[in-house]
């Protein structure tokens, strides 16, 4: 859920500052780049940090090297935050991280399912991380493919 929360205030944070007079990020589209890209970065922070023995418990046992698996996964979200910022390689880099979210959906099925927990609390069930994995989808796939609004 603390990606949801980062991506929707981030989104209104920058959508604020465009109103404000921050001209770049007076376009929803352009905002929503910088909202996802925070997502991204927020969802890769924990790659490294205290939850990282619980993400590795997530990888299903058929998937060889989970320690590598979340590393690189990590490696991947904050390379796409960036990308996604860039204008030349923003189409690009939203289609990796659709991807990426796509074939890293099992995992969560597999830590629902397990009764895990991330955190010290409960993984999202998985109704709700599925509804949240379409919302994460429509708004990467958004970002990298609608031009700006002006």
């Amino acid at each position: 859920m603390i990606p949801f929360v980062a991506m929707m205030v981030s989104l209104l944070l920058f959508r604020t500052l465009g109103f404000t007079g921050w001209e770049y990020v007076n376009d929803w589209v352009i905002s929503l780049r910088f909202a996802v890209a925070v997502m991204f970065l927020v969802t890769a922070s924990a790659h490294w940090g205290k939850r990282r023995p619980d993400l590795i418990a997530m990888i299903p046992p058929g998937i060889p090297n989970a320690p590598f698996m979340v590393t690189f996964t990590g490696l991947l979200e904050i390379a796409g935050a960036i990308l996604v910022l860039i204008p030349a390689t923003t189409a690009l880099a939203s289609t990796g991280l659709a991807l990426m979210l796509i074939a890293m959906f099992p995992a969560n099925v597999y830590a629902a399912n397990r009764h895990l927990s991330l955190g010290g609390k409960p993984v999202t069930p998985i109704g709700q991380r599925t509804v949240l994995q379409i919302v994460f989808l429509a708004a990467v796939l958004m970002a990298g493919w609608l031009p700006p609004q002006g």
